[in-house]
Parts: C-alpha cells; sequence; structure tokens
C-alpha cells in the first residue's frame, strides 16, 4: 500500500513539472524570446526531504527556502547531493550568519546593512554569496523592498562588497493583481535592471513570477521563477511527506 501510494505522489508530481514546464517554455516563446527558458527554482517551504528527493529524480537541483529552522534539517538530511538553496524569506538580522554559511544564494537583500552582515559573516573558503536586492516596485505597504528611486543607492553600497556577488533585482507583486499591473510591475523590473547595467553594474538575474503570476513575469523578462503551489500542488506537507516516504 506505501509503496502504490508513494508511487501515486510521485507520479502526480512528475506531471505537475511536465505541465508546468510546457508553461513555461510556451511563455517563452510566446514572448519572442531567444534566450534559454527561467531558471524553475523550486519553492520547498513546507515539503520534507522526501518530496526534494522526489523533485530531484525530476532533474531539480535548485530549491529555494522560507524558513532557516524548517530549511535547516533538510539541507543536512540532503548533503551528500549537489543542490543549490536559495533563501527567499525576510531576512532576520539574528540568523545573516547561518544564511551566510550554509546557504548559496539571498534574495530579498533590502538594506546595506543586511549585507554587509552577510559579507562578513561569508567564510573565506566559500565562493561568493549570491544576493538579490529586492525592490518593491508597486509600492505596497505590507511588502518589503526599496523603492525605485532608492535602488542606486543600494546597488552602490553592496556591489563591491566582498564575499558577496550581486546577481540582480528580485519582486513579489500583490497577489492577485489584475494583469495589466502584473505586466507594469514586471516591465519596471526589467527597465531597473538594465538601467544599473547601462551604469556598470554587470546583474544578471531578474528573479520575480511566482505559482500564479509567471507567464508575464516570463513576458517582461524574468530569469528566475519561484514557484512552489505550481510545483508542488496544495497538499499539506504532512500529507505529501506521508505519501512519499
Amino acid at each position: 500500500m506505501l509503496s502504490t501510494t508513494h508511487n501515486q505522489a510521485a507520479t502526480a508530481l512528475a506531471q505537475r513539472f511536465a505541465d508546468l514546464s510546457a508553461r513555461i517554455a510556451a511563455a517563452t516563446a510566446a514572448a519572442g524570446r531567444s534566450d534559454a527558458p527561467p531558471l524553475l527554482l523550486a519553492v520547498s517551504k513546507g515539503q520534507p526531504a522526501a518530496v526534494i528527493r522526489a523533485a530531484m529524480a525530476l532533474g531539480l537541483s535548485q530549491f529555494g527556502e522560507n524558513y532557516v529552522t524548517e530549511a535547516l534539517p533538510k539541507m543536512a538530511e540532503l548533503e551528500a547531493h549537489a543542490l543549490v538553496w536559495h533563501f527567499i524569506g525576510r531576512i532576520q538580522s539574528n540568523k545573516t550568519r547561518i544564511l551566510a554559511s550554509r546557504f548559496d544564494w539571498v534574495h530579498g537583500i533590502d538594506r546595506a546593512s543586511l549585507a554587509q552582515r552577510l559579507s562578513e559573516q561569508r567564510g573565506h573558503f566559500q565562493a561568493p554569496l549570491n544576493i538579490c536586492l529586492q525592490v518593491n516596485v508597486l509600492a505596497e505597504a505590507s511588502k518589503g523592498g526599496v523603492s525605485p528611486a532608492e535602488l542606486p543607492a543600494l546597488i552602490e553600497a553592496v556591489r563591491n562588497m566582498p564575499r558577496l556577488r550581486l546577481r540582480g533585482l528580485m519582486c513579489m507583486l500583490p497577489y492577485g493583481a489584475p494583469l495589466a499591473l502584473q505586466h507594469q510591475g514586471f516591465a519596471e523590473m526589467r527597465r531597473l535592471l538594465e538601467q544599473a547595467v547601462a551604469q556598470g553594474t554587470p546583474l544578471d538575474t531578474l528573479s520575480m513570477g511566482m505559482s500564479d503570476d509567471f507567464e508575464p513575469a516570463i513576458a517582461e523578462g524574468a530569469t528566475l521563477l519561484r514557484i512552489g503551489t505550481g510545483l508542488f500542488g496544495e497538499r499539506s506537507a504532512a500529507a505529501v511527506g506521508g505519501a512519499l516516504e
């Protein structure tokens, strides 16, 4: 019975991945983009290591986590595998040492002081920590991030910090925003990145687009999509974990 349930869960995950991959490819083609489709960052928040293993079997190797205390046990269990770990949650100052030492990417930097802590706490034996700066592109009161007007100063402050590699920008749009507003916000993100590049900062990453808005994000130039529900489904972590363990 357990084997049957395991197989059903793995099959369902594989089907969602195939459907999602097809939609990403179609959106990339519809946008007339000649570059490779955006990277799919599997948001594994709330998913146990067993589910991550099933995703790995599909070829996924980059995973995003929102909570340090939830992420660390999974990272330890999967340490033997060559996975790339992204922290995509709200950053707390008392957690920066763990982020600096255990993660490969940190998204959501919105203060130079946080970047400075990460730079100082990243091990000198480690590769530079990849970071993205969070922009509150639609001035949403409940979201973190700097305003577009504040972004150039933040870029200037962090671009040459040792032990960090500034890769790009990220944003989160309001859930359920009208399609036109999604395009507006994502297009502004692309403009901001292009402006930074023109001014001499070699950014290559636009981390934008989630399960409910990744297609307009692709149309406006996203290079990295942060997708959880669209890949893992709506089931609770406990249910999914029980199926795959």
